[in-house]
């Protein structure tokens, strides 16, 4: 609902409008000061909650556990895990698509493992999935509804288990949070009757709720998923409840009523993981009741099998498959191909999860028992350093954990080192044996993995605001964690100059000074962005190389870095090249690079790194399928723009009924005294003039301007640079084409095609008939007819909204552009159509970047206005 306010007339007419446009562009750092300031709150909460129990009675209640607890808890996560890839597996048959069971359980476990830990959009579950199903060969689009179907179906189903379970355990949960049990059931009531009207409505023709539109699968789908999430719940509260002290007094179902609420607000939160939060509810539900000490050990040890041991299950298994790749035994072909897309992102996970330890380990006390041996062996100053380092070294690991995601080369370079480093001083610091063990366990991973973080690229990079907001949680949870430690601790000023082997909170608060210091520095570097800068065109001597690099190529439209107006980008190897523009905010490069494989997958990563480096976003425009991979290595997204008309020149015949339309166009042409040439390039000078006056007039009778960047203008040195196409009329020109050639034949191609407006009706039509039989002579095996924009995008009521914003343009938007004309044109040739993408890093909001790349095309908001 629209509210009043939005309808009143502005003061200043520009105020509003400035605002909302200030509120977009820092919308996500906003979002993310927000979830920190919201931890801040939780994190002082717990504090409060626990003001009667202090660290000593935590590591008891963790020491009491019995193994029969432990063992049962990692059954049930076992349990938990089996049923979250029943997730995937389900998501796969809904969209009728097949993947062998052993790749999707590997996926999806991994997806799950690092969704658990992670908890935040840099190292989602939705990353993994797209890394791996994409090279599986599905669709970005495929991808999307496998994680919408996931992600709809875990929150609809959360929701619903909730507001059930809560109807008959009412009166035990009431008191817990301070509610009458009357007030507690007309709540649940009211919530399950305006989920059951949502369900109905969005199980048939969909509902729109808050601007989104839902529709969900049939209802035999839904039943099979409902209880799938029963049991994922089920056995993910059994974990934690086989955790809790055997003398507690509290039943199953009434368990299991409050940890769903907490895992929902935990979810809500939008914290990390749902660190703090979940923790939070549990202990203010259940606390008075089983005791506070007790439920903090069991939520510890809950937090250490349910979220770490898996990650570690994921690492070992991936790490398996790497040395067995090494030893030339590898798995089979799908799981080692899966297992490789994951590992970069399995391994920062781990290294994120390593420094978080780090951290906090750096201010909890350290065993008497192990600092009584150090004693022994090591000098005070230097168990004073090894503290400190190691806590700075842990929030060098997170920051590394980001490079290690994106596959650089310098990250797992730095990984080795801070690992190694980190390993000896976690020795060094408390004999941390378990620490250590981990870091080890992350040292063979990478060292496994070396093969997967070739990318060049710099560290010294401005962190988005989900990495922010990582280093805050984490500087704020260790400053919440010192303070709950050492709360029976007095402050004093002479804590900071006390150096003892007893003495643990003037260690702790060192070590939490360098975090804060590194951290705020960690932060001015990342908010303090370096402004855009200028990209001129390519020089001359550019041009010619990238012209080198295209004709030993296939793709004819890479002629157009023979316009000029691009800049041009080449990978470090000389062999590829990229062209591409700025507009606005936005790096836009057009079509995919240029050359072998392996080249063209580091200038993606190059791409990107520079237009990151400038504070801009990094887009590719009409990028094809083969190049989807790659972009998604890079943490693009694909969104689809259109499909490509390309005519296999080898059926290409006149002759049939199926092309009786357009041989109808060829006779018509000839009784219209219609002659078609094509004019070699050293001979289009002594034309040049004629072709001019048809371009000019072309331009004035369609009251346009010329465009660029994906689009050629005319100019003499393009015009002159490859052969054109010409109709003419009574020895008069009146039509023309410039063609776009390689020398691989593989594939030819057109850029300008203009006619005067006194050419023969159909004249367009006879220019391309005849030149594709001219091409097909000459051997070419395939035309490109150019994209139709927004063509071939899903229809589906699940559809992604930016194909249902797109399909709506394409089918309202005649009055802008010719959509449906454009296509129709192209369709008369019987092509294949391809389909062409938009990619945009950062996660942005695509329409941003289709805007700047329209703005690109015509000049500017003028040339865009004015065609």
């Amino acid at each position: 609902m629209t509210s009043s306010a939005e309808f009143s007339p502005p003061r200043d007419g520009a105020e509003p409008e400035a605002s909302a446009s200030l509120l977009n562009r820092y919308a996500r750092p906003l979002a993310a000061v927000a979830i920190l300031v919201v931890f801040a709150a939780v994190g002082y909460a717990i504090y409060r909650l626990t003001e009667e129990v202090t660290y000593a009675d935590v590591v008891n209640g963790l020491r009491s556990t019995s193994p029969t607890s432990i063992a049962l808890a990692i059954l049930f996560t076992a349990l938990s895990f089996a049923t979250l890839c029943l997730y995937d597996i389900n998501a796969l048959s809904h969209i009728g698509r097949r993947r062998p069971w052993a790749e999707v359980a590997l996926t999806a476990f991994s997806a799950y493992a690092v969704g658990n830990v992670a908890g935040f959009g840099a190292l989602s579950g939705g990353a993994i999935r797209y890394r791996a199903y994409s090279r599986a060969g599905l669709s970005p689009d495929d991808i999307g509804r496998i994680i919408a179907f996931v992600t709809i179906s875990f929150s609809v189903g959360l929701v619903l288990v909730t507001a059930l379970a809560l109807l008959p355990v009412a009166g035990e949960i009431a008191p817990l949070i301070g509610l009458s049990q009357n007030v507690l059931v007309a709540g649940d009531v009211i919530l399950l009757a305006a989920l059951a009207v949502v369900l109905l409505l969005a199980s048939g023709n969909g509902v729109t709720i808050g601007g989104r539109s839902l529709r969900l699968a049939d209802s035999r789908t839904m039943s099979r998923q409902f209880i799938v999430t029963v049991l994922d719940i089920a056995f993910s509260a059994s974990v934690l409840y086989a955790l809790l002290p055997q003398a507690a007094d509290i039943s199953w179902p009434t368990f299991f009523a409050v940890y769903a609420v907490a895992i929902g607000i935990g979810v809500i939160s939008h914290v990390p993981a749902g660190i703090g939060v979940f923790e939070t509810v549990m202990v203010a539900a259940l606390g008075n009741q089983l005791g506070t000490d007790a439920v903090l050990a069991s939520l510890v040890a809950y937090r250490l099998i349910y979220y770490v041991l898996p990650l570690i299950v994921a690492i070992l298994l991936v790490t398996i498959s790497e040395l067995r790749q090494l030893a030339a035994t590898p798995f089979s072909a799908g799981v080692a191909r899966t297992a490789g897309r994951l590992a970069p992102t399995l391994l920062a996970t781990l290294a994120l999860l390593l420094g978080v330890m780090l951290v906090l380990s750096s201010v909890t006390p350290a065993p008497d028992g192990n600092l009584d041996a150090l004693s022994e062996i090591l000098p005070l100053p230097v168990l004073e350093g090894a503290h400190f380092l190691a806590s700075i070294l842990g929030l060098l690991l997170v920051i590394v954990a980001r490079g290690l995601a994106q596959r650089l080369d310098g990250a797992w370079w730095s990984a080795i080192f801070v690992a190694l480093a980190a390993l000896v001083l976690s020795l060094a610091k408390a004999v941390a044996i378990y620490e250590a063990a981990m870091l080890a366990l992350l040292l063979v991973g990478l060292v496994a993995s070396r093969r997967l973080f070739r990318r060049p690229a710099s560290l010294l990079q401005a962190l988005n605001s989900a990495w922010l907001l990582a280093v805050g949680v984490l500087l704020v949870g260790a400053i919440a964690v010192l303070l709950f430690v050492y709360r029976d601790v007095e402050y004093s000023h002479d804590l900071w100059w006390q150096f003892e082997f007893s003495a643990e909170a003037p260690r702790s608060l060192r070590a939490v000074l360098g975090l804060t210091i590194f951290s705020m520095a960690i932060s001015l570097f990342s908010l303090l962005r370096p402004a855009t800068f200028a990209v001129p065109p390519a020089e001359a001597p550019d041009v010619d190389k990238a012209v080198e690099i295209l004709d030993i190529n296939d793709i004819a439209d890479a002629n157009l870095v023979r316009t000029g107006d691009k800049s041009v980008m080449f990978s470090p190897d000389g062999q590829a090249f990229l062209m591409y523009a700025r507009q606005g905010r936005s790096f836009i490069a057009f079509l995919d690079p240029i050359g072998p494989k392996a080249s063209r997958d580091e200038l993606v990563w190059q791409f990107v790194e520079t237009a990151r480096a400038a504070g801009c976003r990094a887009v590719f425009y009409q990028a094809s399928p083969a190049l989807l991979p790659a972009i998604a290595d890079a943490g693009m997204k694909a969104f689809k723009l259109g499909e490509l008309a390309m005519v296999d020149l080898s059926r290409f015949d006149l002759k049939g009924g199926r092309w009786a339309t357009l041989r109808q166009t060829a006779t018509r042409g000839e009784r219209d005294g219609l002659t078609f040439e094509t004019i070699p390039a050293d001979q289009v000078p002594a034309i040049l003039y004629d072709l001019r006056r048809v371009s000019d007039s072309w331009l004035d009778h369609h009251r346009a301007r010329e465009k660029g960047f994906s689009l050629g203008a005319f100019t003499d040195a393009y015009m002159t640079a490859q052969p054109v196409a010409i109709l003419r009329c009574e020895g008069r020109i009146v039509a023309f084409a410039n063609i776009l050639l390689t020398a691989t034949k593989e594939e030819a191609s057109i850029d300008l095609m203009r006619f005067a407006p006194d050419a023969p009706k159909g004249s367009m039509d006879f220019l391309f008939v005849r030149l594709m039989s001219e091409l097909r002579d000459q051997g070419y095996r395939h035309f490109n007819l150019g994209m139709a924009p927004l063509s071939g995008l899903s229809r589906r009521q699940v559809a992604p909204v930016w194909d249902r914003i797109a399909n709506t343009f394409y089918e309202h938007g005649e009055r802008f552009y010719n959509f449906k004309g454009l296509r129709a044109f192209k369709a008369k040739f019987h092509p294949d159509w391809q389909p062409r993408y938009l990619a945009v890093a950062g996660g942005l909001n695509p329409v941003l970047a289709l805007l700047d790349a329209t703005l690109l095309i015509g000049g500017g908001l003028k040339g865009v206005v004015k065609k």
